[in-house]
């Protein structure tokens, strides 16, 4: 089949004919008739010409002319055509002219890069020139110096004579030569050159700034003139490779990276990378251990000197002090014995004061140190109190005395705390003297005393021992000068001696927290002299020596051996019994104050590590059934919060105890307040009393605060509080016995007993055990007893009555039903 097939094909009018070839995939073809319409274009009349302006919208033809007007298009449709006609030439306008405004800006954006690659280019030659004229500049002042030291290096006459090479008269030719130079120097110090033009270029101007020039880091005029440095040494022939330290390097335990290369003053990348290549990695703030160290520093040459933390307290001076820097010291004496048996109305007697006074309830509560001149001589004494809480105040005291006196009541013989003040100065190995105090009552015993002490080893001289007792009255003065003797005699037996020209050490007697004056300690100097203005450290604390104050209250610049003074400028208040200790700086004090405070808190943190799980489980399981009364003591001084916490601990028993959450020093502060209300504790203030914010915060949030001056009262009444937590003891008391004569059943009741009560009376109230055979088989309570047809609530002994247990059925003739009553009875803490 061909491909016209015979028939006319179909066309357009006005068209013309064309051939078009297709191609198929297997080599298939195919040709197409395709024709072309021709564009009509419309010639307007001269007459709508000239009309047109009067009507611009009617481009094309007018509706009348019909003629040239396609076929089959209406007027309105005409006009619609030539708009969108007219639209899109305007668009194609816009078009043209964006894309002209594009290719603008764009060639302007190439000129610009153009013109910057040009600059920096430019910029490039001209640093280029700089640093080539600088090069030159080098070279000819290399050439200058060298000319001049062989012009130097040549004899006088030949010095004299003009150059050959010179040319000309001689000196106008160096002349011009030099003015060359010069102008050459100012063209080059124009562009930033010039002789200091290496230290001028680290000035960065505006104009290089905004060119883009040499920014960023400069050297420093330091960096300028150690280069300069090496570059002289290098000219003169000498070595610039500066010669290599080597340095001692203290090692502790562990290290920062960091400053292990400040120690070895090596730089800290060199210190990294030279732990990289062995193969540690660490950054400059992580910390290695002494051994990793100690390998790099050998790496880099340097000694290796180990050290420990505790290496910080050998700069506290303990050397032996020479015989001949010996000289006598007064002897420390601590006046020791039972509560109320006259130890401080003794030490008043001797001093002329009235110190008994001032204590709340007659009673000491603090240690009192005290100097008194008996003829000629220096006694120090030491006031301890008597009561039970204090014992850790008498074994301070103790410690830190040569001779103990201890005051025995003639009237009263030996006591608790006068055998623990006997145990407490054999411990310390001191000598005794014993004071017989208060021979003055009618009922005063003396050789009673002397007997009882032979209990506790305490043998006096009228017993043949080597004890000295003296027969004193504190109130008529009785046997003051003889108990006086006797210190003197045992303290030259003693032979006391100290070095009063060496760093001053001391122990802490007392320490407190005063409002105006900061944290105050009584020291008493055992060793060496403390002046005002030396550094310490005492403790956990350390500070400067800003004031110091006599037993008088009088301010006083030094203290020597065995002399007592309350120091002034701690920053924090020291435990009692802690020794003070003068050292040369302020961060020795620093140093070694911050060592004990952290090995105090790894100790504390570690006794709470060492305990495993099970122990944990079993002390929460032990515990679980124990009530707490959980308390805060504030204290005027620390020895008097130590001594309350240690009675606190002790009472209690398996189901009740007192938890002291927080003890301290000075003023119940708005913390401590806070700190009770978290935990619901009340607060106990001891001769000490809260500031105003914290009366207010108590106030408002309903935490207790209660004021004790005796140490006797505050335990009275936390142990009344904690007796409060006690349940309550439950007693039985049997009131009677009935015996079963016959048992009834009785429908809607159950069994019913008919009994004989045999003993005591039978209530209905009260609980019954039944018993078959003298073992209890039942307990509870009765449903019902009658007497007769009638419910009664109790019977008599000797009469008969019917009783049913409630819930319980299981009973026979011949057992027996005893009766009972519970109370509760409230218990205390003894």
């Amino acid at each position: 089949m061909s491909d016209t097939d015979g028939k006319k094909t179909l066309g357009l009018r006005g068209s013309r004919p064309g051939q078009v070839k297709q191609s198929f995939s297997h080599g298939r073809t195919k040709n197409v008739v395709v024709e072309t319409k021709r564009k009509r274009v419309v010639v307007p009349k001269p007459g709508a010409a000239a009309a047109k302006p009067a009507a611009p919208a009617a481009k094309a033809p007018a509706p009348s002319d019909s003629s040239k007007r396609p076929a089959g298009i209406s007027d309105a449709e005409m006009e619609r055509r030539m708009k969108a006609l007219a639209a899109a030439k305007a668009a194609e306008a816009e078009e043209a002219e964006k894309r002209a405004a594009d290719e603008k800006s764009r060639a302007e954006e190439r000129e610009r890069r153009r013109a910057e690659a040009e600059a920096k280019e430019r910029e490039e030659k001209e640093r280029e020139e700089r640093a080539r004229a600088k090069a030159e500049e080098d070279e000819r002042r290399k050439r200058e110096a060298e000319e001049a030291k062989a012009r130097a290096a040549e004899p006088a006459p030949k010095a004299a004579e003009p150059a050959p090479n010179r040319g000309g008269a001689g000196k106008p030719a160096p002349r011009g030569r030099e003015r060359d130079d010069r102008d050459r120097r100012q063209d080059q110090r124009g562009k930033g050159g010039g002789r200091d033009g290496g230290r001028r270029a680290g000035k960065l101007t505006l104009n290089q700034a905004l060119a883009g020039g040499e920014g960023g880091r400069q050297k420093s005029l330091a960096a300028m003139k150690r280069k300069q440095e090496r570059a002289r040494q290098k000219a003169l022939g000498g070595s610039a490779e500066r010669e290599k330290v080597v340095r001692e390097v203290q090692l502790p335990e562990a290290i920062v990276v960091s400053e292990l290369a400040n120690r070895m003053s090596e730089k800290v990348a060199d210190v990294v990378k030279a732990l990289m290549t062995n193969g540690i990695m660490a950054t400059q703030n992580q910390t290695i251990d002494a051994d990793t160290a100690e390998l790099i520093i050998e790496e880099f040459g340097h000694n290796v000197q180990r050290v420990s933390d505790s290496d910080v307290e050998d700069v506290i001076d303990s050397v032996e002090d020479a015989d001949e820097d010996l000289v006598a010291r007064p002897p420390v004496i601590t006046v020791m014995g039972h509560v109320d048996h006259g130890k401080t109305s003794l030490l008043d007697a001797i001093r002329n004061a009235k110190v008994v006074a001032g204590e709340a309830g007659g009673i000491t509560q603090h240690i009192g140190a005290y100097q008194v001149d008996q003829d000629g001589a220096k006694l120090t004494f030491l006031d301890t109190p008597g009561h039970a809480a204090f014992t850790s105040m008498r074994a301070r005291g103790a410690q830190v005395t040569d001779i103990v006196v201890l005051v025995v009541a003639a009237d009263d013989a030996v006591m608790p705390q006068t055998i623990e003040a006997i145990n407490h100065a054999k411990a310390a190995e001191v000598p005794m003297i014993v004071a017989i105090n208060k021979i003055d009552r009618p009922d005063a015993n003396p050789d009673k005393v002397r007997t009882d002490l032979l209990q506790h080893e305490v043998i006096v001289e009228k017993m043949s021992g080597e004890v000295q007792d003296v027969e004193v009255s504190a109130i008529n003065g009785t046997g003051l000068e003889e108990l006086l003797e006797s210190i003197a005699l045992q303290s030259e037996i003693l032979e006391l001696k100290a070095n009063p020209d060496r760093a001053a050490s001391g122990a802490v007697i007392e320490a407190q927290l005063d409002v105006g004056r900061g944290p105050v300690a009584t020291v008493l100097v055992q060793n060496g002299t403390l002046r005002q203005g030396d550094i310490f450290v005492v403790g956990e604390q350390w500070g400067r020596v800003r004031a110091m104050e006599n037993d008088k209250g009088e301010r006083v610049k030094e203290a020597g051996p065995s002399v007592p003074v309350e120091v002034l400028g701690l920053n924090g208040t020291p435990e009692a019994g802690d020794v003070l200790n003068v050292v040369e700086t302020e961060a020795q004090a620093r140093e070694i104050a911050e060592y004990r405070e952290n090995a105090a808190k790894d100790k504390r943190a570690a006794a709470g590590a060492a305990t495993t799980l099970e122990q944990l489980m079993a002390n929460a399981k032990a515990d679980e059934n124990v009530s707490e009364l959980p308390i805060l003591v504030k204290a005027d001084v620390q020895g008097s919060a130590e001594a309350i916490v240690q009675a606190m601990e002790k009472i209690g028993n398996e189901e009740v105890r007192v938890r002291v959450l927080h003890s301290g020093v000075g003023a119940i502060t708005e913390s401590d307040i806070g700190l009770a209300e978290a935990s619901g504790a009340p607060v106990m203030g001891f001769n000490v009393r809260a500031n105003a914010p914290a009366r207010n915060s108590a106030n408002q949030k309903g935490v207790e605060i209660r004021y004790y001056s005796v140490i006797y009262d505050l335990v009275d009444d936390v142990k009344a509080a904690a007796s409060g937590l006690l349940s309550a003891e439950v007693r039985e008391n049997f009131i009677g016995y009935a015996e079963i004569k016959e048992v009834f059943k009785v429908s809607g009741v159950g069994k019913v007993a008919g009994c004989l009560v045999t003993e005591g009376v039978a209530r209905r109230s009260a609980g019954v055990r039944l018993l078959r055979d003298d073992v209890v088989i039942h307990e509870g309570t009765l449903k019902t007893l009658k007497r007769f047809k009638d419910e009664v609530p109790e019977v008599q002994s000797g009469q008969e009555c019917g009783m049913a247990f409630e819930n319980y059925d299981d009973i026979r003739q011949g057992d027996v039903i005893e009766i009972f009553e519970r109370e509760e009875v409230e218990r205390s803490l003894t």
